[in-house]
């Protein structure tokens, strides 16, 4: 039973009182919020194949290509390779282990995947680089403008800086991107201006 469900359970077989008392507990006991992102990227796109094997031709007399059976397999093993090296990057981020997530997201060698660029940026912030953290995120930008989490981290950048007009045009793109203001990037970069959320 999720905590809410509990709190809501409290709040009519108990006191109205006691269950704000829990929740206000619980909010302090949580601390500051850890980077929620997501531990499954979008797979990099896939590079061009390099040896291709040539099929019979067709009717329109160009010979049809198709990677082998051995380039499809070594395409999924590369797949696999990312996906499991961006999970181990971003645990060391929810594990605050900072260094190391750098080192980490660097080693994927996919510096202008949104996700990676990102976090790049993210974990730049978090170790007070924050030259480095605007230049990863402008790329992330760069390699997908309508990645709503570099907004956000984007945003608390600016937030972090003072520069709260453009965390405002930045607060702004979000609601456009999400299509309205209930999107959780949204809330936490509002919180972030009001003083009520910390990344």
């Amino acid at each position: 039973m999720s905590v809410a469900v509990r709190i809501a359970m409290l709040g009519f077989c108990g006191s109205a009182s006691m269950a704000l008392t829990l929740l206000v507990a619980l909010a302090l006991a949580a601390g500051p919020l850890r980077a929620e992102g997501s531990s499954e990227p979008n797979l990099p796109p896939k590079p061009p194949s390099t040896s291709p094997t040539s099929s019979p031709t067709p009717k329109s007399g160009k010979p049809k290509t198709q990677p082998t059976r051995s380039k499809r397999k070594q395409q999924k093993q590369t797949e696999q390779q990312f996906l499991d090296g961006y999970r181990a990057a971003y645990a060391l981020v929810q594990a605050e282990r900072y260094e190391e997530a750098l080192t980490a997201f660097k080693a994927l060698d996919q510096d202008d995947h949104p996700d990676v660029a990102n976090y790049i940026g993210f974990v730049s912030r978090k170790l007070g680089r924050y030259d480095d953290a605007k230049v990863w995120y402008e790329r992330a930008l760069a390699a997908d403008p309508t990645h709503v989490r570099t907004w956000q981290y984007y945003g608390m950048w600016h937030v972090e800086q003072g520069n709260m007009l453009k965390a405002k045009d930045h607060l702004d793109r979000i609601r456009a991107l999400c299509g309205g203001e209930t999107c959780k990037e949204f809330a936490d970069l509002k919180g972030a201006m009001e003083g009520t959320v910390v990344y």
